[in-house]
């Protein structure tokens, strides 16, 4: 099947129309509350109006799905002093360069001549540490399980080919983690995830274990297709109305239950799990991933001597943004004061309306979709 076919199969109107009123039958007047947790997702379900075939009952939340938004000011800022040294080179995917933080942004920075590269690929850093001996160059490395294999799979090649001159400043996160802590916390109530696909093909389903097992709380593996998405609320309702939370996995022709078992050898060869801050929730226990040992020398923060003392474990954002709230669910970005006026894709006041993936840009761009 050519690839426009299998694009259009998951679709196909009669049978999102047949799904949809499953769900209505399914649900039998209880109100339910599901979160999805992937950028991706959120604009699937506003772009292709899946929240408008639901009934009201059926709450969709976001979560804090976005590597951008949730990225601390700590690391920000260290960023900027990487790309205001005479002797470094910071490199960056260009959704960081207009994060906002005290000290103003990567864009400001690069405004008033700091050395800042955008990339596309981990693996570009490898090829301008090469035409830039002189320099210290630096990869701003975030992102969740996706994008992690190849940062890692960059410092075995800069090994293998003794490159002394790249490092990396390591702001990985991984979502298992932060999902389970966001249930710990009791604020948002939630009767079942959706999980991101692109994540879980990577490491596949079983890291979700701990949700039902520790909290009762069902999951669904979602594509970005409007069948995906309404499959995996079938399914999440499915656990809900016979009281068996699981992991599903409706996104079989990408996720599997062990997930990229090569990508994984790659990842933990050279990175392990650590305690991480997570912009506008906070400390997250063994949420993040830091170079191992054996890899220390490519560690910016340590080999570059960046400043870590004097910051504050704090949400970063200005009083009236409620970024904070949105990443955990609590409030739509139409309940922010700031949503549309101050805070645009343009001018971002709060890290949520910066990245495509952020919740508060994908209502602002796509919102009208949704309503249409």
């Amino acid at each position: 099947m050519r690839f426009q076919d299998l694009h259009e199969a998951f679709r196909q109107q009669q049978l999102t129309q047949r799904l949809a009123h499953s769900i209505r039958h399914l649900l039998n007047g209880q109100t339910v509350r599901f979160m999805e947790v992937c950028g991706g997702h959120t604009a699937a379900v506003l772009r292709f109006g899946i929240q408008a075939l639901l009934p009201d009952s059926i709450q969709l939340l976001s979560g804090p799905g976005c590597p951008v938004c949730v990225t601390p000011q700590v690391v920000v800022r260290q960023s900027l002093e990487v790309a205001d040294r005479d002797d470094s080179l910071l490199a960056t995917f260009g959704d960081m360069m207009r994060v906002p933080s005290t000290d103003g942004s990567l864009e400001d920075a690069r405004a008033r001549g700091a050395s800042i590269r955008v990339i596309y690929s981990p693996l570009d850093v490898l090829d301008l540490a090469r035409e830039n001996p002189l320099k210290k160059v630096v990869l701003l490395a975030i992102g969740f399980e996706t994008t992690a294999p190849a940062t890692a799979k960059l410092l075995l090649e800069a090994e293998r080919a003794n490159v002394k001159n790249l490092f990396v400043l390591c702001a990985h996160k991984t979502m298992p983690e932060a999902m389970s802590w966001l249930l710990e916390q009791g604020q948002t109530a939630l009767d079942g995830f959706i999980c991101p696909g692109h994540v879980s093909t990577i490491i596949g389903a079983k890291p979700y274990d701990l949700l039902p097992r520790e909290h009762g709380v069902g999951c669904a593996i979602a594509g970005f297709e409007p069948l995906d998405i309404l499959l995996a609320i079938h399914r999440l309702l499915e656990q809900k109305m016979s009281q068996t939370p699981r992991v599903d996995i409706c996104y079989s022709r990408s996720v599997t239950l062990k997930g990229n078992v090569k990508a994984q050898a790659i990842l933990n060869t050279v990175l392990e799990p650590c305690s991480s801050i997570w912009r506008g929730l906070g400390l997250i226990p063994n949420s993040g991933l830091r170079l191992r040992e054996r890899f220390s020398h490519f560690d910016a923060v340590r080999m570059l001597h960046l400043q870590t003392e004097g910051y504050r474990i704090s949400d970063g954002f200005e009083a009236d943004c409620r970024c904070s709230e949105i990443l955990r669910g609590l409030v739509r970005p139409t309940e922010c004061p700031l949503f549309g006026t101050r805070c645009t894709p343009e001018s971002p006041v709060g890290t949520c309306m910066v990245s495509p993936e952020g919740t508060c840009q994908n209502y602002y761009v796509l919102g009208s979709v949704s309503a249409d």
